[in-house]
Formats: C-alpha cells, sequence, structure tokens
C-alpha cells in the first residue's frame, strides 16, 4: 500500500515505466533547476535512448562522449555526438570542440568530423586524429573541403595508397597530381636504392677480388679508390653488405701488412747486410794489420804465430757466420781470398822454420857454413816476411862471411834503406804500436850498429833518440799494464770462485778476459799473475767441461742438420722445374737461410767446408731464381708490348681495347716477379700502356656523357617550349607534329632518372595538348554550326511551311540565307534537307514517329560526346550507338571532331521537321553544344 501511494504521488520522470519517463522527460524544461536536476538523474537511466534524450536535453557533450564506448552500436548516439562537434547542435564553442576531439579514438567519429565539420581548423583536428591510411584516402577523395583533401593527401604514403587514391581521386585534380608525384617519387626512390645496392655490389665484388688479389704497385692506390667509392653511397649498406665489406677491407689491410712486414724485414737486412759489410771490413783491416806488422818487426816468434793463428781462426769463424746470412761482396771476397793466402805462405814457411830450426841451430853452433846455406835455403824464407831470430842470426852468418873481405864503408844504398826503415820506426812510435815498433827496433839494431863511418854518424845519433823514445813507451805501457793486469786477475779469479751466470755468458766473459790479457802483450809481465790469471782460466774451463761436451754435441747435430739441408737443395737443383715460380723459389732461399741459421753453430773444422757447400748450393738456387726471372721478364715485356699495341690499335673498338688491357693486367698478376731492377721498369712501361687505353676510355665515355648531356638539355628545352604552348585552333596540330618531330631527332635519351622524368613529363604535355587539339577541333565544329544557325532556322521555316501547305514546298539557298560559303561537311546535308522537303506531302504519322527517333539517337549521341552519360531513359539508345560506333571503330578510327561533325550534319539532313518537335529538343541540343565550346584552362 505504501508503495502503491508512492507511486501514485512520484514524478512521472521516475515512473517505472520506460515509456512513461519518456513521455514525461519530452516536458521537462532543463532552464529550470528543478527540472534540470531531474533531467541530470535521467542522464543515468538504464535504458539507452532515455539517458541519450536526458543528456541531449541537457546538451551534455561530455556525458555524451564518456557513455559512447558503451553505445557506440547507437546510430542515434553516434549522430547527437556527431551534431554537437560539428557545430549543428548544442552551444559549444570551437575550442571546446576541438579539445574534445583529443579525447577521441573512434575513428568513424572522426572521419564524420573531418568530412562535416563547420569549421576548417575542426576538421584538420579531426584529420591529426586519424591514424589509417584507409581513413586519410577517404578524406582525401569525398572531403569537400580542398585543405582538408590535400592535408590527407600528404599522409598517404604507401605504393598501394597511392595507387588506390591514384584510381579514387575524381573530384581534385591537385590530389591526383600529388599522388602521382609521389607515386613516381617513390619509384625513383626504389629505383635510386637498387642503384645504390648494385653499385654496392659491384664495389663489394671489385674488393673482394681486390682482397684475393697478391701486392703490386697500385695496391694501396686501388684500395683506397674502392674505399673512396663505397663511403659516398647516400644508402646505408645492408647487414650482409657491411660484414662482407668489413672483411674485404681487413682482408686487403692484411695484404699491405704483410707488404709493409716483408719490406720492412728487407730493409733490416739491407742494414743487416751492410752491418755484416763492416764487419767483414773490421776483421779483414785487423788481419791485414797483423799480416803488415809481421813484415815490420824484429823477429818472428811463437808468440806471433799462435796469435796470428787464433786471429785467423776467429776470422774464419765470423766470416762464414756473416756469409751464413749475408753473402759478401765480390770486392770483399777478394781480400778475403789474398789475406787467406797470405796467411797460408807464412803458416807453410812456419812450418818449414820448424822442420829446419834444430838443425839450423846446430849448424850455427858448429859453425858449419855449407849446412848453414843448406838450411837456409831450405826454409825459403819470404823476403817480405821478417824472420825468426835464430834464422836472422843464422842469415846474418852466412853475410858475414860473404863480406868479410869488403870495404868497412857502407853503401849510400845501405844507408838509405836504412833511414827508410827509421822512418817507418818513428811512423810506428807516433802511432803507439809498441809491438811493430819493437820487432823493427830488433831488427834493425844490428845494422845500425855496425855502422862506424862518418857517414852514418847522423843515423846512428837518430836510431839512438828513437830507441829512447822506444824505452819510454815501453815503460809507459807498463805503469797502465801493471793496474789492469792486476784487476784481470781478480776479475776472472770472482768469476771462477762464484759466479751466477749461465754457461754460455760465463764462457763469453771468460773468453773476453783472456782477450784482454792477451792484449796487454808483454806490458808489466810477471809470472806470479801469469800465474793467477793462467790458474783461474782452468778452473773455469773445468766448469765449463760439461757444457762444452753438450755444445759439442749440438754442434755435430746442427752439422748434420745442414748437410742434410744441403743435399736438399742439391736434390732440388739436380731436376729444377722447368715452368718453376721464382716467388716459389724465392721463399725456399728464405726458409733454407732461416733453418741454415738456425741450425748454429757447428764444429769450427767444418764449418768453413759446409759453408762453402752451402754458399755453392745458394748460388745455383740464386742463379736459378735469376734465370726464371729474366723468363718471367720476358714475357711481360711481351705483355707491355701488346699494352702498347692497344694505344695504337685505334681500328678495334675502345672497349675492346679497354677489356684486352684488362686481361693483360690480369695475366701480370698471374706472372711472377722478374728481377729487381727491371721489374719496377717494366710495371711502369706497362702500367703507362694501360693507363693511356683506361684515358682514351674516359676520354671516349666523357665525350659520350657530354653528349649525352646537350642531349637531355635540348630535350629538356623542348619540353619547356611545348609546356608553354597551348594550341588554340585546329591547325595548330602542324606545330605539335614539329615538336613531336625535334623529340623524335633527340632520341635515344641515355638511361637515368632525368631522362624518364623527361619521358613521362613529355608523354603528359602530348597527350594534354592533343585532347586540348581535339577540344579546339570540338569548338571549332560548333563555331562552324553556329554560323549556319540562320540556314537551319530557314530549312526549320520552309519545313514547317511544306508541313502546313503542302503546295508551298520551296528549296531553301544557302548563299542567300548565309553570309559566309557553306562548309563542305554540310552541303550534302544541306541538299538531302532540300531533297526531303520535297517530299513533305507524302509526310504521315510514322514518318514523324522515324524523325523524333532519329533526332532523339543524335541528342542521346551529342550527350555522350559532351557529358560521356545519358539519362536512365536512354539506355537503350546509348547501347545502339555504342554498338554502331564500335562497328565504325573496326573500320576506321574517327576522331571527337569527326563524329560532332557527323552528327551535326545528320541534323542538318534531318527532315521535314516539325517546329514542335524541334523546339522540344533544341534547348536541350544548345545546352550540350554549348558545354562542348568551352575549352579547358590553359
Amino acid at each position: 500500500m505504501h508503495g502503491l501511494l508512492r507511486r501514485l504521488f512520484a514524478p512521472r520522470w521516475q515512473h517505472p515505466d520506460p515509456e512513461v519517463r519518456r513521455q514525461a522527460l519530452s516536458r521537462l524544461d532543463p532552464t529550470k533547476p528543478e527540472q534540470h536536476q531531474a533531467l541530470k538523474m535521467l542522464a543515468s537511466d538504464d535504458q539507452a535512448d532515455i539517458r541519450l534524450e536526458a543528456l541531449t536535453s541537457l546538451d551534455d557533450l561530455d556525458g555524451l562522449i564518456a557513455a559512447y564506448p558503451q553505445h557506440h552500436d547507437i546510430e542515434a548516439w553516434f549522430s547527437a555526438i556527431l551534431a554537437r562537434l560539428c557545430g549543428q547542435a548544442g552551444e559549444h564553442d570551437l575550442a571546446e570542440r576541438q579539445a574534445k576531439l583529443g579525447e577521441l579514438k573512434d575513428s568513424r567519429l572522426l572521419n564524420a568530423v573531418a568530412l562535416g565539420g563547420d569549421n576548417l581548423n575542426l576538421r584538420l583536428s579531426a584529420l591529426e586524429r586519424l591514424n589509417a591510411e584507409d581513413d586519410f584516402i577517404h578524406q582525401a577523395c569525398h572531403n569537400a573541403v580542398v585543405a582538408v583533401r590535400h592535408r590527407a593527401a600528404e599522409q598517404v604514403a604507401s605504393e598501394a595508397g597511392l595507387k588506390r587514391l591514384l584510381k579514387e581521386s575524381r573530384r581534385d585534380r591537385q590530389v591526383a597530381r600529388l599522388a602521382r608525384e609521389r607515386l613516381n617519387r617513390l619509384k625513383a626512390d626504389a629505383e635510386w636504392g637498387k642503384n645504390q645496392h648494385e653499385r654496392r655490389e659491384t664495389l663489394l665484388k671489385a674488393l673482394e677480388q681486390h682482397a684475393k688479389s697478391p701486392w703490386e704497385p697500385l695496391y694501396a692506390g686501388r684500395f683506397r679508390h674502392l674505399q673512396r667509392e663505397w663511403e659516398p653511397l647516400e644508402k646505408p649498406p645492408t647487414a650482409e653488405q657491411d660484414v662482407r665489406y668489413q672483411q674485404a677491407v681487413l682482408a686487403c689491410r692484411k695484404t699491405l701488412h704483410d707488404h709493409e712486414t716483408q719490406e720492412h724485414a728487407r730493409q733490416q737486412r739491407q742494414q743487416q747486410q751492410e752491418a755484416a759489410e763492416a764487419t767483414r771490413e773490421q776483421l779483414l783491416e785487423g788481419l791485414e794489420e797483423s799480416l803488415d806488422g809481421l813484415q815490420h818487426g824484429d823477429s818472428i816468434s811463437d808468440q806471433d804465430i799462435e796469435s796470428l793463428r787464433a786471429q785467423h781462426r776467429l776470422l774464419a769463424q765470423r766470416w762464414q757466420a756473416l756469409s751464413d746470412t749475408h753473402l759478401p761482396s765480390e770486392a770483399s771476397s777478394e781480400r778475403y781470398d789474398r789475406a787467406m793466402q797470405r796467411y797460408e805462405e807464412i803458416s807453410a814457411a812456419w812450418e818449414r822454420w820448424l822442420a829446419e830450426q834444430s838443425a839450423l841451430e846446430d849448424a850455427l853452433h858448429n859453425a858449419d857454413s855449407t849446412a848453414l846455406s843448406a838450411h837456409v835455403s831450405a826454409c825459403r824464407w819470404p823476403k817480405k816476411l821478417v824472420a825468426p831470430m835464430l834464422l836472422q842470426r843464422a842469415q846474418a852468418a852466412l853475410n858475414a862471411q860473404q863480406d868479410e873481405n869488403t870495404a868497412s864503408a857502407p853503401s849510400s844504398a845501405t844507408l838509405e834503406t836504412l833511414n827508410q826503415e827509421l822512418d817507418a820506426f818513428e811512423q810506428l812510435l807516433e802511432r803507439g804500436a809498441f809491438k811493430s815498433a819493437s820487432r823493427l827496433h830488433q831488427r834493425i839494431k844490428p845494422q845500425v850498429e855496425s855502422l862506424s863511418s862518418k857517414q852514418a854518424k847522423p843515423l846512428i845519433s837518430r836510431f839512438k833518440h828513437l830507441g829512447a823514445r822506444l824505452a819510454e813507451l815501453r815503460d809507459w805501457r807498463g805503469f797502465v799494464a801493471g793496474p789492469k793486469r792486476e784487476q784481470l786477475c781478480e776479475s776472472i779469479e770472482a768469476l771462477a770462485n762464484d759466479s751466477p751466470l749461465a754457461e754460455a755468458a760465463l764462457d763469453r766473459r771468460h773468453r773476453q778476459l783472456v782477450k784482454e790479457w792477451k792484449s796487454l802483450g808483454d806490458a808489466a809481465a810477471s809470472r806470479e799473475l801469469s800465474a793467477r790469471f793462467r790458474a783461474a782460466s782452468n778452473a773455469i774451463h773445468e766448469r765449463l767441461a760439461s757444457w762444452r761436451e753438450r755444445l759439442t754435441q749440438q754442434r755435430q747435430d746442427n752439422l748434420a742438420a745442414r748437410e742434410a739441408l744441403c743435399e736438399q737443395l742439391e736434390a732440388l737443383l739436380e731436376q729444377p722445374s722447368a715452368d718453376a715460380d721464382p716467388d716459389v723459389l724465392r721463399e725456399i732461399r728464405d726458409k733454407a737461410r732461416h733453418q741454415w741459421r738456425h741450425y748454429s753453430p757447428v764444429p769450427r773444422e767444418h764449418a768453413e767446408s759446409i759453408g762453402r757447400r752451402f754458399g755453392r748450393m745458394r748460388h745455383r738456387l740464386q742463379a736459378l731464381i735469376d734465370e726464371r726471372a729474366h723468363v718471367i721478364a720476358e714475357q711481360k715485356r711481351e705483355l707491355a708490348e701488346q699494352a702498347r699495341a692497344l694505344v695504337d690499335a685505334n681500328d678495334t673498338p675502345i672497349s675492346a681495347r679497354t677489356q684486352q688491357a684488362k686481361q693483360l693486367q690480369q695475366q701480370w698478376r698471374q706472372l711472377g716477379r722478374a728481377p729487381k731492377g727491371e721489374e719496377q721498369a717494366l710495371w711502369k712501361t706497362f702500367r703507362h700502356a694501360c693507363d693511356q687505353v683506361f684515358a682514351r676510355r674516359d676520354a671516349q665515355q666523357s665525350e659520350r656523357v657530354a653528349h649525352q648531356q646537350q642531349q637531355l638539355d635540348a630535350m629538356q628545352a623542348l619540353i619547356e617550349r611545348m609546356d608553354a604552348w597551348q594550341p588554340n585552333s585546329p591547325d595548330d596540330a602542324a606545330t605539335l607534329e614539329g615538336f613531336l618531330r625535334e623529340a623524335e631527332a633527340l632520341e635515344p635519351l641515355s638511361k637515368s632518372r632525368r631522362s624518364d622524368g623527361m619521358q613521362k613529363r613529355l608523354s603528359g604535355i602530348v597527350r594534354t595538348r592533343r585532347e586540348r587539339l581535339n577540344r579546339v577541333g570540338i569548338v571549332a565544329q560548333v563555331t562552324q554550326w553556329q554560323d549556319i544557325l540562320p540556314l537551319v532556322n530557314a530549312h526549320l521555316a520552309a519545313d514547317q511551311l511544306a508541313l502546313d501547305t503542302p503546295d508551298a514546298v520551296a528549296p531553301v539557298d544557302a548563299d542567300e540565307t548565309l553570309q559566309t560559303p557553306l562548309p563542305a561537311a554540310f552541303i550534302p546535308a544541306h541538299e538531302t534537307r532540300n531533297a526531303k522537303r520535297a517530299n513533305a506531302a507524302t509526310f504521315d504519322t510514322t514518318q514523324q514517329e522515324t524523325i523524333r527517333e532519329e533526332l532523339a539517337r543524335l541528342r542521346v549521341h551529342l550527350s555522350l560526346l559532351a557529358l560521356g552519360r545519358v539519362k536512365q531513359s536512354d539506355e537503350p539508345l546509348r547501347l545502339a550507338i555504342q554498338v554502331k560506333r564500335l562497328n565504325e571503330g573496326l573500320q576506321q578510327t574517327r576522331s571527337r571532331a569527326e563524329e560532332l561533325e557527323a552528327i551535326l550534319a545528320a541534323l542538318l539532313a534531318l527532315g521535314p521537321m516539325p517546329e514542335t518537335l524541334w523546339n522540344a529538343e533544341v534547348g536541350e541540343l544548345d545546352d550540350l553544344l554549348s558545354r562542348l565550346s568551352r575549352l579547358p584552362p590553359p
């Protein structure tokens, strides 16, 4: 009961029945506060239509938009929001509506606002909220505002979207042009990208091929050129291309690094060669100085011979070690051979002296001059070599016996000889050569002491003065050598007693100390110091005994390895390949050198023989390398001659000569290296010839490019002239044909983006000009028809008179009616019209119906020409006309102007024409002709 009362006395807008609430809602006024509150409560009603009506009455755009996602399928809801956003309903200002658009995500609403908004900015704001390309295409094709269409067309970017836009954009030519231009740009970009990709592929193949090629003088230049060609390309490479490029670059840089390493090694070898030559020079000078010193001493002793032998062994060992690494020069080899020959002569003389020494001493003791002379002769002592003291005494004894009866006064020749020897003695003292000076003093002392004449007194006085200087030099050497000998003894004793050095370092240090001890000679020598030094040296020898045994075994192993290496080289050189690559032989030579140096040292007694054997193998191998290099030089000389012949072969196309030059370059790379001096000269000649061929190719290409550029410029100028020209009469067709003949004379154009663009532009201009010429021809036909309208009216009047009064039939005279001659195309129609009027007496309903149908057919035909479409009721006539046009088109092709001329001629020939029938159609005919007489804008 209580609920019933509440329902009876409650407001109707709170009634449980939706229909009652809907009726109550229509009577609520939102301007009244209590009713406004009721509308706000109804705005949250469960019924969607009531809720929509309440929000609409309140003009609550926020509520409509907030509830739209739940009711997007209700068309009325969509229309209510759209009307308010577009300004068709409600009282919302533009700024508020634009702000609300920012909250919308529904593309349907945004599309509708963009199509029907009452403000341009509102439409553009809605367009900016769209993101689907289909929506942009729809807006560009169907929006009524030009700016919106253009803005939407600018958002279409895909090729498929642009094609669709070009196909569907019938309303705005600018949109179609924009789509066409962007399509062309996409195609051009795709073509450009393809060209860039192909260019990168070409460069990659060239770079990869270059990376596989061996080094040559132009290797680094070609590599830098390919890098410079790669870097300016604008389109980034693909990941696969970038990986290939980096790998090829690394391979090229490795080749360059290997060459630089080889060049550095070559320079080091050259420096080592120079250092070896300098060392050889020092060794030779030392031996030669020792040999020369034996000629100026007073006598020769065992110590001198042992020192000479030690120096000889050192020279032979060092010479062989240096020769294993670097071959000596021819001059050095000759000096070495002469020094060795002198040494052998001295060594042989000493061996003979040792054999005769005891017998000679007995003969001298017994004063047996005969035996003494025989033994002195058996010694065969060289004249330039100072003799041992015993041999000198024997020779002096023999000379004394031979000259005991001669005059005591010396000859002038003897005095001159002694003066020369004293000069040499003085020079040795000035240089500080104590040993040589002491020997020379001992040798000339007996001769000077034997002089007693007055002429010899200056010489004797000079000899005594030089002897005093020699004694002073001896005292000075003793003063300096004493502390030095003490220091050497202490050093060698410390080395023998407690030394952490390894065996090899200990041996080197021991040898150095012994060498320094021997270099002091007999200066400040004492038995005590000598014994100390010898004892410490023997202790070091005992300490190094096991190491020396191991070193001896190692030397034997190295000797065996060197012999095996020599045997391998001998086996290689016994049967050399006829086409052996000199580079491979050079590699074998270098490896053999490396192995030879590795197997070092060897026993001294075998070092010289195995060194000479290896030297002979190296010389033979080098001779084989030189022989093969000379063969390659001849082949490269032939290639250079062929390259020079290509330069002068003007009867052969430059492309063929270029290809042949590339083949010659490939053959050049496949060959090995010629001798060092000839390789650079041949390469310079060959490269110069190839550069000339390529220069001529480049010049020809430049001429061709310049000619193509001139053609493109001429075509561009022609296109600009055609673009600026507009036909205004049918006679201008000859001008268009002249333009086309000029364009044909400039073809074919080179393939490029510019030429493709010009061809497309030329085709478009020719098409538009032909269309305009066709329209101009149509306008000319319409103008002719307007000029003969007096004749048409005269025929109509004559037809009506003939139909009304058959007896009053009279022909129409065109010359009297028109002020200008009747065009030839209308003369047959004029005569036909006069002929048909003569039969007006027999004109009946059937003929009138035939004329009506023919007039309707001509009208429909004219409508097709003017509008391209007809009324729905004229569809049967359109089909018949289309069939007739197709049949006529099989026989011949007519232009629109010719077709219009035929229609107008048929219209003039159609009669007799009742005025009522003509008046019924003439209005539409005039409208169609006026449409055809409009020229398109230029």
